[in-house]
C-alpha cells in the first residue's frame, strides 16, 4: 500500500471543504463526471467496512433532472440540482431480509439494531464516496436536510419498508472559495480510557474557537446562536423530531412505544 507522510495526510484533510456551488455546464446543467472517476468514486463507496458483512445500506444516485429537483424541494438544497453527483444515502435492511428469504430463511424483527447499523453503514459508505472524490480533485456536501421532507422522499424515491433516508450527498468542481471551517479542541472530543466531562471554562473557550463558523459577512461568528437554532429549546431539531419518528414507523424502523411490529 503506497504511504504518506503526515505531513501529507494532515495537508489532504485540511483541504477538505464544504462545497455547495459547483461548476456546470453552460446551460446551468450539471458538469458530468469522467466515468472512470464516477466508476472509482462508487468503487470507493462500497469497498467501506461494514458490519457482520451485511452492507445495510443503499445509494440512490440522482441523474434525472425531476427527480433531482423534487429531491432538492423536498430537503431546500438547491445545489442537488446542479451537483455533478448527488446521491440519497440510506439505511437499509430491506435488501438483507430479501436475502434472507431468497435463501429460505426468515428475516429478523430488529427495528433498534438497524437504525444502528444501517446508519452506521451509510455514514461510512458515503464518507468513502466523498474521500475518493476528494482525491480525484472534487469536493461535496453532506446534507442533513433530508430530514424537512423525509414522507415525500421515501415516495419520491420508491423506498420500501426498511430504507430510510440519512441524509443526501453532492460532489462536484467548486465553484466557490468555501471557508476552512474550525473544530473544537482535541481535548473536548478525544477521551483516554472514560469519557471526561468538560470544565466550563473549557465549553466557553470551545465556543470562542467556534464562532468564525457562524459569521455572516461582516457580521462577527456567534456559534452559539447557530447551536440554539438547531439544538436549543423550540429550534429545528425539535421541528424535525415528529416527522423522523413518522418515517422510522412508517419503515418499520420504530423501536419505541408503539412500536410498528415486522417490517414485513
Amino acid at each position: 500500500m503506497l504511504s504518506r507522510t503526515p505531513e501529507e495526510v494532515r495537508a489532504f484533510f485540511d483541504a477538505h471543504r464544504t462545497v455547495r456551488q459547483y461548476r456546470t455546464q453552460e446551460d446551468g446543467s450539471p458538469l458530468p463526471l469522467p466515468t472512470e472517476h464516477l466508476d472509482v468514486i462508487l468503487h470507493a463507496a462500497q469497498r467501506a467496512p461494514t458490519d457482520a458483512t451485511a452492507q445495510l445500506y443503499s445509494l440512490i444516485r440522482l441523474v434525472d433532472p425531476a427527480v433531482r429537483q423534487a429531491v432538492a424541494d423536498l430537503t431546500t438544497n438547491a445545489h442537488i440540482a446542479t451537483a455533478s453527483e448527488a446521491f440519497v444515502v440510506c439505511a437499509d435492511v430491506h435488501r438483507v431480509s430479501r436475502l434472507l428469504e431468497a435463501g429460505g430463511s426468515a428475516g429478523g424483527d430488529f427495528p433498534a439494531i438497524a437504525v444502528h447499523f444501517g446508519i452506521g453503514d451509510s455514514v461510512l459508505a458515503g464518507q468513502n464516496l466523498l474521500l475518493a472524490a476528494e482525491l480525484l480533485g472534487y469536493q461535496g456536501c453532506w446534507i442533513g436536510g433530508v430530514m424537512n421532507g423525509l414522507d415525500g422522499l421515501i415516495d419520491v424515491l420508491a423506498l420500501p419498508a426498511g430504507v430510510l433516508p440519512f441524509a443526501a450527498l453532492t460532489i462536484g468542481t467548486p465553484a466557490e472559495e468555501a471557508p476552512h471551517r474550525p473544530r473544537l479542541a482535541r481535548e473536548l472530543v478525544i477521551h483516554t480510557d472514560a469519557y471526561r466531562p468538560a470544565a466550563p471554562e473549557e465549553l466557553l473557550a470551545g465556543i470562542e474557537t467556534m464562532n468564525p463558523i457562524a459569521a455572516r459577512g461582516d457580521k462577527p461568528g456567534d456559534w452559539l446562536r447557530l447551536l440554539r437554532s438547531y439544538f436549543g429549546a423550540g429550534g429545528g431539531m425539535e421541528g424535525r423530531e415528529p416527522s423522523l419518528r413518522a418515517a422510522l414507523k412508517r419503515q418499520g424502523m420504530w423501536a419505541g412505544e408503539e412500536s410498528s411490529g415486522p417490517r414485513h
